[in-house]
């Protein structure tokens, strides 16, 4: 039954589905349809039906746009209107620009098709000359098509270009306006005479708070809503109290547990998710407490003001909190953001929150504090504006010399250098120092605008460095828990590419902080998707992202393929390594190629433009450049041609090693002390190259020994021929040789000669060859001699006759006095002078 009743719940279901997709599709009405005759050959009713559809896009109403564009300039040229008319007509010309920018492309593939026929019809003729009349009069008709199909288009960029123009006024006119605001001169605050203006409109607000809850519990029906709603009350306080008071602590204690207990991997993101529990739940405890006031009803509109307020100060104040937690951590933390002691990090998280304090009054300020009627409003706001200036400057100057203290530690460490990084900080401490220190003098002289619209933005940007760079850890923390290794994640560039990404995505907000209007950066995406012109080629962000897309995907295809060729394909042929090789490089530079052109010819960069310039470059390259392009040619003709091969073992000049790989400009060869030397293609084309294996790995080896005088030269050369013959790398066909060669000066001169199965081998089969020659030759009783030399004088006692005749001097050990001791002692015969000998 269950099985029955749940077919019959299918069923059900199936038939109201098919009933109302078939709800939707409404039959061709009789008098839509055309008339059988009325078709063109070949054409069906669904092909008219799908034309209809198909209607040309509308071109813009042009007299609405003329009444619209000449209201604007009243606008304009009127200078009681305020900013906010000024925008709101700014974005009335905003929407009508957008609608003459799609406009311009009216009729585009019409204009393309009729300019296409008109080419067909071959170039007009020149003047004085004729055309058949049919060309002629088929010329005119499709010229006066192509001139009725662009004139929209053409009005359209007219009016396009005029809405660009205003929209430009009014952006200049609200940039002078903003100007002139900052640098308005306001009553000085350090002046008493402007003080009692700033206390009539502290306590007017407070005695309008106290007017309203007064004049609420006044209306007996607010007082019962009230003790209505007294559990509600209850509740709301009991959880703001207990979540303002304890929340942040209980998150802290276990972020600390978090980042004492946790593994390595990811301990940083949990610290940093787990964290923001002591900036929400506050919060969430903030709320609570602004709606259990609320629910009282003993509020008026000041009130309101006040409660709409106090959650975005307390926003500012627990976010400052929370950064400075992340910026100056507690405890014995593994590389910490700054280089700072506990007790100095404990310092900066007081000034972060100061920071943070500091903004919630001032946003408090601008929203409750209103100067009432009959006061000097300007005067008033410098006054209650300026204590606030002043603590945020000094806080500023304290962070600062934190920053720079941090630079100093960083360049006094032993183990490691001053990076980039830590450069940066200590000019931010700087910045902040000098916007610290003159921010408030310019504000006690009475540019409190300028100050605050410099003290502020600077506090902000700070908060989002600090955040941007939180982020940045995140994201190498993130990494180095996906690849298992802290230390892979420290040395990658992935993280690296993640954080300037989203620094750049940071950029619109600085703008922001610093006073840029949302318009502003609309205008500037505006103009970037409007692109630039080359010549007669326009190039926009849309044309530059396809060619992105189109050249990657390109690249990554040719990567595949050469993927695929050296894995699977070129292993399975009878082709050697290096034409392997080179059939994957050659591969590689084609689909290069062949990427670059389809991504151009996609983006719709028309490069014929270009061609003057390209002529140029071509002639500075045959000059400046002859050498890389040289190289570059060469490069290519190894590829073809392939004369060298990685892997073979080549000679060139006095560099001889294998060839390890072989680029477009240059080819790397390992040398047998295995050092890599980098030698330019042009060197192997025109140069002379010994290839020791490409063809084959045959090789013949010498091996050179002598023998003494009066050896039987016969045995010398059977022994040296045996020796030859055991040698398994020797070849049979040709076979081996012993060659007589010489009488050398101190020994008959012998030579093997012997051709090597393979010459990669050659000093091995050597060095074997020798020790058997050594061995052989002992065993025989065969002497290799070694050269001996004897020293004979002509005249020896004429010689010794003038060495003792020589006058004797100290100094000369030759003809020095004698020392009666050593005269005393007599000579020994072996050091008396062999006369006969000497002769």
């Amino acid at each position: 039954m269950r099985r029955r009743a749940r077919g019959g719940l299918a069923a059900l279901l199936l038939a109201v589905l098919m009933a109302a997709m078939l709800s939707g599709v409404q039959p061709l009405r009789a008098q839509d349809q055309p008339a059988p005759g009325a078709l063109a050959p070949g054409q069906t009713q669904q092909s008219t039906t799908a034309a209809q559809q198909q209607k040309p896009q509308a071109p813009p109403d042009f007299s609405a746009w003329e009444t619209a564009a000449k209201r604007a300039e009243s606008i304009i040229n009127n200078p009681r209107t305020t900013n906010v008319g000024l925008e709101q007509q700014r974005q009335l010309l905003v929407n009508w620009r957008a609608k003459f920018q799609d406009a311009q492309s009216l009729n585009k593939t019409r204009i393309e098709t009729l300019q296409t026929q008109i080419d067909a019809l071959g170039p007009a003729p020149k003047e004085g000359k004729t055309e058949a009349p049919e060309v002629a009069k088929r010329r005119d008709e499709l010229n006066k098509q192509l001139a009725q199909l662009k004139a929209p288009g053409q009005t359209a960029e007219e009016a396009y270009s005029r809405a660009d123009g205003l929209i430009r006024e009014i952006d200049g006119i609200i940039r002078d306006r903003q100007a002139a605001a900052l640098m308005q001169l306001w009553p000085s605050p350090v002046n008493p005479v402007n003080w009692p203006a700033a206390l009539k409109t502290t306590t007017h607000t407070l005695a309008t708070l106290w007017q309203e809850g007064a004049d609420a519990w006044q209306s007996p029906s607010l007082r019962e809503q009230m003790r209505s709603n007294i559990p509600l009350i209850l509740f709301y306080l009991f959880f703001a109290v207990l979540l303002l008071a304890r929340g942040r602590v209980w998150f802290d204690a276990i972020t600390m547990r978090l980042q004492r207990n946790a593994s390595a991997h990811g301990r940083k993101v949990g610290v940093i998710v787990l964290s923001l529990g002591g900036l929400v739940v506050p919060m969430i405890g903030l709320v609570s407490l602004v709606e259990a006031v609320r629910s009282s009803g003993m509020i008026g509109s000041v009130g309101n003001e006040v409660l709409s307020a106090l959650p975005v100060a307390g926003f500012i104040l627990f976010s400052a909190v929370w950064i400075g937690g992340r910026v100056f951590p507690k405890g014995d933390v593994a590389n910490p953001p700054f280089r700072l002691s506990l007790e100095r990090r404990a310092e900066g998280r007081v000034h972060v929150g100061l920071l943070g304090l500091m903004l919630a009054l001032n946003t408090m300020r601008k929203m409750a504090l209103v100067p009432p009627d009959g006061v000097n409003a300007s005067a008033a706001n410098a006054v209650l504006a300026f204590p606030l200036l002043l603590i945020t400057g000094i806080v500023l100057v304290r962070l600062g010399q934190l920053l720079r203290r941090h630079e100093a530690n960083a360049g006094a460490a032993e183990e490691e250098t001053t990076t980039y990084r830590d450069w940066v900080t200590g000019l931010v401490g700087r910045l902040l120092i000098v916007l610290g220190i003159g921010a408030p003098i310019f504000a006690a002289i009475g540019y409190v605008p300028a100050a605050t619209a410099v003290l502020y933005p600077a506090t902000v940007s700070l908060a989002l460095l600090a955040i941007l760079l939180i982020l940045q850890v995140l994201i190498t923390d993130l990494y180095a828990a996906i690849a298992r290794s802290e230390q892979r994640a420290e040395e990658s560039l992935i993280p690296v590419l993640a954080g300037f990404f989203v620094v750049l995505l940071s950029l619109p907000l600085f703008a922001l902080i610093w006073g840029a209007r949302v318009s502003d950066l609309a205008e500037l995406w505006t103009r970037a998707q409007a692109g630039f012109t080359i010549g007669s080629t326009k190039i926009s962000p849309s044309n530059f992202l396809v060619f992105v897309i189109v050249f990657a995907i390109g690249y990554t295809v040719t990567r595949l393929v050469q993927g695929a060729l050296r894995s699977s394909v070129l292993p399975k042929t009878r082709m050697d390594q290096g034409g392997q090789n080179a059939i994957v490089s050659g591969m590689g530079y084609l689909g290069i190629f062949l990427a670059a052109v389809g991504a151009i010819t996609s983006a719709g960069i028309d490069l014929s433009s270009l061609a003057i310039v390209a002529g140029a470059l071509s002639v500075g390259i045959g000059f400046g450049l002859q050498n890389i392009v040289s190289n570059f040619v060469s490069g290519i003709i190894l590829l073809i041609e392939r004369p060298v091969s990685e892997g073979d073992w080549i000679e060139v000049g006095s560099t001889m090693g294998t060839v390890r790989s072989i680029s477009v400009r240059s080819t790397r060869i390992q040398t047998f002390d295995r050092t890599d030397v980098i030698v330019p293609n042009s060197d192997l084309i025109t140069g002379v190259v010994t290839n020791w294996t490409r063809f084959s790995l045959n090789g013949r080896l010498i091996v050179p020994v002598g023998v003494a005088y009066g050896t039987d030269t016969r045995k010398v050369e059977k022994i040296l021929m045996e020796i030859a013959q055991d040698q398994p790398l020797v070849t049979v066909n040709p076979p081996p040789a012993v060659v007589f060669t010489a009488f050398g000066a101190d020994s008959l001169d012998f030579e093997i000669r012997v051709i090597l199965r393979d010459v990669n081998f050659i000093l091995q089969v050597k060095s074997d060859m020798n020790h058997e020659i050594a061995r052989r030759f002992a065993e025989e009783g065969i002497e290799i001699p070694f050269a001996q030399r004897d020293l004979w004088l002509r005249n020896p006692e004429t010689i010794w006759e003038h060495r003792r005749a020589r006058p004797k001097t100290p100094t000369d050990p030759d003809t020095a006095a004698p020392d009666p001791e050593a005269e005393a002692k007599p000579m020994s015969e072996a050091a008396k002078p062999d006369l006969d000998d000497m002769t």
